[in-house]
């Protein structure tokens, strides 16, 4: 039985401005997604205040849906948007970053999908000191992009503005 393994298809030495600036980058990225999750089940939470007011009570049982709704919410809008053409996220999109598989190719719905429950429970599993493992590998990926296999990268716009910079710089 034979397989291929694929080299790392993003080398820091040889392309240094695909990971400059990037875990920066990353948490704006991160506060932005957030907000945009976060509007909408804030939105929900506020309609069924009012709808439990106007039952007299009774519609203040849906709460109970609130949480598994703004998990599935989280899940689907994470799996869609790294999922998509420009495999990344809103806020990945406004801070110019992409994600990508080791091996170069653009992420899909369950990767995407994944991607987010695992930075959740490793979050939640192992504390936030878990996010310091970016400091100490050249990649500068975090746990969950270790274990799932990708990794976050400016994007070709980005890369070839810093591409120029440092060029014009010598």
């Amino acid at each position: 039985m034979t397989f291929d393994l694929k080299p790392h298809a993003y080398d820091p030495a040889r392309n240094p401005e695909l990971f400059e600036g990037v875990l920066a980058r990353r948490v704006v990225a991160f506060l932005i997604d957030f907000v945009i999750i976060s509007a909408p089940v804030a939105l929900a939470a506020m309609f069924i205040f009012a709808f439990g007011v106007v039952t007299l009570g009774l519609g203040f049982a849906l709460y109970w849906l609130l949480p598994p709704a703004a998990v599935i919410w989280a899940v689907v809008y994470f799996g869609a948007t790294l999922g998509g053409p420009a495999s990344a996220t809103i806020g990945m999109r406004v801070m110019d970053l992409e994600m990508r598989t080791w091996y170069g190719a653009p992420a899909y719905f369950v990767l995407g999908a994944v991607h987010a429950i695992a930075f959740w429970v490793s979050i939640s599993t192992l504390t936030p000191f878990i996010l310091l493992v970016a400091f100490f590998n050249e990649r500068r990926r975090l746990l969950h992009d270790i274990v799932l296999g990708t990794v976050v990268i400016n994007n070709a716009r980005r890369a070839a503005t810093l591409r120029t910079s440092a060029a014009g710089s010598y």
